[in-house]
C-alpha cells in the first residue's frame, strides 16, 4: 500500500514522468488496493486469533497465500519483461518531450530536475528534443534550459523552460539520461526489493501461525464465538 501511495503521490522524482502512462496508475491502484485488503485481512485475522474462529483463520491463511502468489507473479513478470519495459519507459519519456510547452507543469519539474541535476540531455542524447514542436517551429534557435552545461554558459541562465542559443550548437550535455535514470530505478527497485521479501517472510510466518491456530481449534470451541443481541 504504501508502495503504490509513493508512486502516486511523488512529485519530486522521475516517478512524476512515468505517473503520465495509464499502466503506471492503473498498477498504483491495483498495488494500494491490495494493501488496504491485507490490512482488512490482518484485522479479521486478529479476530480469528482472538475468538479462535476457525473459518475468519482460515479466509486468513487464504487470502496471504494469494497476495504472496500474487507477488511472486509481478517479480517474474518484472525481471522478464525488462526489455518491455525499457521500450514502454523510452514511450514515456518521448511524449513528454515532445509534448513539454515550458509552462512549468509538476512532470516538467520533475523532468527539468532530472536533466540539471544528472547533467544529461533527452533519453538518449540532446536530438530526442528535436520532436518538440516549439523547438521546431520557432524561428529562434530554442533549446531545453535544464540541459543547459554550465561550463558552457556565461552570466545569468534560465533552468526551466526554454532558453535561445546563441549558434545552432546547443551548449547542452552530450549524453542522454537513460543510463543515469535506469541507474536511479535500479537502486529504488532494489529497496523495494528488500521491502518485499521482508514482508514475504513475514506472510509465510503468518500463514504458518494461523494454520497451526486453526489445526488446534476443536470444533466444540465454535461456543466461545460471542453472541450478540
Amino acid at each position: 500500500m504504501g508502495f503504490g501511495l509513493w508512486l502516486l503521490l511523488d512529485n519530486q522524482s522521475f516517478i512524476v514522468v512515468l505517473n503520465n502512462s495509464t499502466g503506471i496508475k492503473v498498477a498504483c491502484y491495483i498495488l494500494i488496493g491490495v494493501g488496504a485488503l491485507s490490512m482488512l485481512m490482518g484485522f479479521l485475522g486478529c479476530l480469528g486469533a482472538i475468538y479462535e474462529i476457525r473459518c475468519l483463520l482460515g479466509l486468513y491463511f487464504t487470502c496471504l497465500l494469494l497476495i504472496l502468489l500474487a507477488q511472486i507473479t509481478a517479480g517474474a513478470l518484472i525481471y522478464f519483461q525488462k526489455t518491455v519495459l525499457h521500450e514502454e519507459m523510452s514511450k514515456i519519456v518521448s511524449k513528454v518531450l515532445d509534448n513539454y510547452p515550458g509552462n512549468n507543469s509538476t512532470t516538467e519539474q520533475a523532468w527539468d530536475f532530472i536533466q540539471r541535476n544528472m547533467h544529461c540531455c533527452g533519453w538518449n542524447n540532446h536530438e530526442d528534443w528535436n520532436g518538440n514542436m516549439i523547438v521546431t517551429n520557432s524561428s529562434r534557435l530554442l533549446f531545453p534550459c535544464s540541459c543547459q552545461n554550465i561550463s558552457l554558459v556565461t552570466g545569468n541562465f534560465s533552468d526551466s523552460g526554454f532558453c535561445e542559443a546563441q549558434t545552432p550548437e546547443w551548449p547542452v550535455y552530450d549524453t542522454g539520461c537513460a543510463s543515469s535514470v535506469e541507474s536511479w530505478l535500479v537502486t529504488n527497485i532494489w529497496v523495494v526489493l528488500g521491502i518485499c521479501l521482508a514482508v514475504a517472510l513475514i506472510e509465510l510466518m503468518g500463514m504458518s501461525l494461523s494454520i497451526c491456530l486453526c489445526r488446534n481449534i476443536h470444533t466444540a470451541e465454535y461456543s466461545k464465538v460471542p453472541k450478540f443481541q
